[in-house]
């Protein structure tokens, strides 16, 4: 079949022409888009931005904003390891001052580095919210400043007077606890006591534990960086970087074959929980096998669609953290 070549008007074939004109246009990349680079993920992009950020200056004692949490404090102590004084945040319970009642604690620590106790006080609205919402036991929730490198000993580094001034770890393990448990009405046992963090405090909450298996119970590690920790284990000098190198065997790694081999270990309650849009998101699957092959006993909480960020994860899946919790000091008065 042959079909009739069609006849177009003078001004019909000039507007066609340039209707086919835009056409080729609109299909060629435009010139601001072709500069333009891949798209990135935005938790990627997110934290990008905070590593070109400079760190705001080390304290041992940081104000607490003026806007917080009902119940929550901001309390010091002085320090024998950091020679001055050093603060935390603490959320008590709403009757806490009118009863003579005996709490057990949660502490939290935060992400990042340098150290600071206030940065995550906006988690305490979802502690608070999730608590009067759903009657949740009392617990006191006590923040943690980790020092210069979050969580973490480096006894290689040293501070301005020549003396070891990394030692967040040891401050929290040894001095903290001992003053929360001094001050405050809680249960001091193993039993009610509970660690928890999200991203540096993350991979700080499962390294602390796993150390320290007899001063916890209660366990949840969020989105912590096991890759970092892997590069740390498998280094020759344990180091993360060129200028910051960690005590041997002081990871995640190392410290969980230790943890299994060990024959009288106490239990450890263990939550892992991370956001699948999360940049450590697949290095926490990794780690989740890497615990199944030591036969180590944890709890995954996966939380679809959400960022690395604790405050998404709590706004989703809050509940179930602090029942876990919850529920593992439950065990304790039931003995």
């Amino acid at each position: 079949m042959f079909h009739t070549p069609l006849r177009l008007s003078r001004n019909t074939a000039i507007r066609c022409a340039i209707v086919a004109a835009f056409s080729i246009l609109a299909l060629l990349p435009h010139p601001s888009h072709a500069q333009q680079s891949p798209k990135q993920n935005p938790s990627e992009a997110a934290a990008k931005k905070r590593a070109k950020r400079p760190p705001k200056p080390f304290r041992w004692v940081n104000p607490m904003p003026p806007k917080h949490a009902s119940g929550l404090r901001h309390g010091t102590f002085a320090s024998r390891i950091a020679n001055q004084d050093v603060g935390y945040c603490v959320l008590l319970p709403e009757d806490y001052d009118l009863t003579s009642q005996r709490y057990p604690v949660v502490y939290y620590l935060h992400g990042g580095r340098p150290g600071d106790e206030t940065k995550s006080i906006k988690l305490a609205e979802h502690w608070v919210r999730l608590r009067q919402e759903h009657g949740i036991q009392p617990i006191i929730y006590v923040l943690v400043n980790g020092g210069p490198v979050s969580h973490y000993n480096v006894p290689d580094r040293v501070g301005v007077q020549g003396q070891p001034d990394a030692l967040g770890a040891d401050v929290f393990i040894k001095e903290l606890i001992p003053h929360i448990d001094a001050t405050y009405r809680t249960i001091a046992d193993r039993q009610a006591r509970g660690l928890e963090g999200f991203s540096q405090g993350g991979r700080g909450t499962m390294r602390l534990s796993l150390r320290y298996p007899e001063l916890f119970s209660s366990v949840a590690a969020g989105g912590g960086g096991y890759a970092t920790e892997k590069r740390i284990s498998e280094s020759p000098e344990s180091a993360e970087s060129e200028t910051l190198r960690f005590a041997k065997g002081d990871n995640t790694w190392d410290l969980a074959r230790a943890y299994a081999a060990r024959k009288d270990a106490p239990k450890l309650n263990l939550m892992i929980y991370v956001g699948t849009k999360g940049f450590n998101y697949e290095n926490n699957l990794q780690y989740l096998e890497f615990l199944a092959e030591q036969g180590i006993e944890y709890q995954a909480l996966i939380v679809p669609g959400v960022t690395h960020s604790a405050i998404g994860i709590y706004a989703k899946q809050g509940l179930k953290i602090m029942r876990f919790h919850e529920g593992n000091f439950a065990r304790r008065s039931a003995r």
